[in-house]
Parts: structure tokens; sequence; C-alpha cells
């Protein structure tokens, strides 16, 4: 029997116990021991937990108990559980992230589910994210695009001052918009041709936007875009990916992003004409 409760030996992480519990609780995770090893669902049940407890700290309460019964734990991927490092990587319900839009999972809670709730649990689906282990994803194809490109050079020598150069206050917010992507995937696993062009784009446009990455604006694009497309799928606007980012980026960014490549490759043509 699992059950959270205040107590001095409570497992690590385990909420205090306020508000109402759930109770029977099963959850349905993908079990699979390798990147080449067949995986299946498995069932486990949670006798009851609070309705404050996180999801993961819901797992972590699952991993405890299989511990206890000399089982192996679930793998799944976590580390600030704040929302910010994008990390957590679940489909939950069908749903990356599980069912409260604007929440990666770490953030969500138990109250968002009833007793006697099947809950069925998945890792990212994704050509391009093979999975390592049970919940856990290679999402590595995303750092390939940032080494291509996400970056400004420049010999900065110190620290500059913050407000060294004057960005204009509806520009600096896009760019900020943008920059808070982390990275965390859902937009690739929510597109139904598990396309990256939601994730690239933020990158982009977070340095497009900005003075400081005008001059490699046009070859950083090309050189993302096209690293983007040796790992993923093509863009046909479902909009599946805003729906599911944690961070409600707009598909805008696709828009600019595709307009700066088209530029970058007129500009090529032209000079290649010339030559």
């Amino acid at each position: 029997m699992t059950v959270i409760d205040h107590h001095p030996e409570m497992p690590v992480g385990a909420p205090a116990a306020h508000g109402k519990h759930l109770t029977n609780i099963t959850l349905t995770i993908w079990r699979q021991s390798g990147p080449d090893a067949p995986g299946k669902f498995e069932s486990y049940t949670i006798d009851s937990i609070s309705d404050e407890a996180s999801f993961l700290e819901m797992l972590d309460v699952l991993n405890e108990k299989l511990i206890g019964e000399n089982l192996e734990a679930v793998t799944f991927d976590h580390d600030c559980r704040e929302g910010i490092c994008g990390t957590c990587s679940l489909m939950i319900d069908g749903q990356a992230h599980g069912p409260q839009k604007g929440t990666a999972t770490c953030q969500l809670h138990m109250r968002k589910f009833e007793s006697n709730a099947t809950i069925v649990i998945e890792p990212w689906r994704a050509t391009a994210f093979p999975i390592i282990k049970d919940l856990m994803v290679d999402r590595s194809a995303f750092d390939r695009i940032i080494e291509s490109g996400g970056y400004i050079t420049a010999p900065t020598g110190g620290a500059p001052d913050a407000n060294l150069i004057p960005i204009a206050k509806p520009v600096s917010d896009a760019a900020m918009d943008s920059a808070a992507c982390i990275g965390c995937g859902a937009c690739v696993a929510a597109c139904p041709n598990g396309a990256a062009n939601l994730f690239t784009a933020a990158k982009v446009s977070h340095l497009n936007l900005l003075p400081q990455g005008q001059a490699e604006r046009y070859s950083r694009t090309e050189a993302m875009v096209e690293t983007m497309e040796e790992y993923f799928g093509s863009c046909t606007n479902h909009g599946e990916c805003e729906s599911a980012c944690p961070k409600g980026i707009s598909i805008d960014v696709i828009a600019l992003m595709n307009k700066d490549y088209f530029k970058s490759k007129i500009k090529n043509r032209r000079n290649l004409d010339r030559n």
C-alpha cells in the first residue's frame, strides 16, 4: 500500500498531507530496458496520494514502492522540477506534459486527476528521439541544431553593460518570448510529422531579433534549418506544437524563420549569379 502522509520517515520529495487524497490510481507505464529491446506497457497501482503531489513526486512514490519490493524503478528524466530546465518529457494520456496547458510535467499536480483514474504514461514518440530506457529519450538532435548556429560570434572582451545597446521594447519582448523555450521536445512529440520547427524557430528568432544577432542572421538561419531537416519531419502547420508548448511559444516564430531562410537562399543565389 502506498500512502503519502506527514511522517518522519516519509520518502524524500513526498509532499505533506494537505487537501484531499486520490485513491486507487492505476498507472499504465511504458517499460523498455534499452534502445534495442522490445518494450511493453506495465500497470501499477498507487493506493492513495495527496492531490497536492506533483506528477513527478507521484512517480517518486511509485519508485520507492518498486524498490521496496525489489523491483526495478521506472527511469524518467527530471532535474530542476521548476518548469525551467526542459528535462521532464512524458506523454500523459496521449498529451505532451499532460492535460494542463502551459505546464511542464514537473508542474502538473495530481489534482488534475480523479480517484480510480487510469493514467497512461509514455516517452516522447518521435524518430529523432530514440528511447534510452523506459520513459527517457535521447534528445541530442536538439544539441546538433544549437551547435550549428544557435549562438552569436563576437569578441566581447569583458562583459558589457546590459543597457549598452538600446533595444526597442517590442523587439526585446519578442526576443524574450522566443528565449522562453526550454527545449523539452513537447513540440516534436505532439507534431503528427515529428517536426522541430517550433523549437528551431524559437532559437533562431531569439537571436535574429536582437541587434547583436544581425551579423550572422542569415547564415545562422540557414545552418540551423538545414541541420533540423536532417533529423526531423517537415512542418505542415498543424499547430499542435504551439498547443503543447509549456511556455506558450507562438507559431509566429516559424513564419519569421521561414522568411529569413528564404532571404538567405535568395542572397546566396544572387551572389552565385554575380560570380
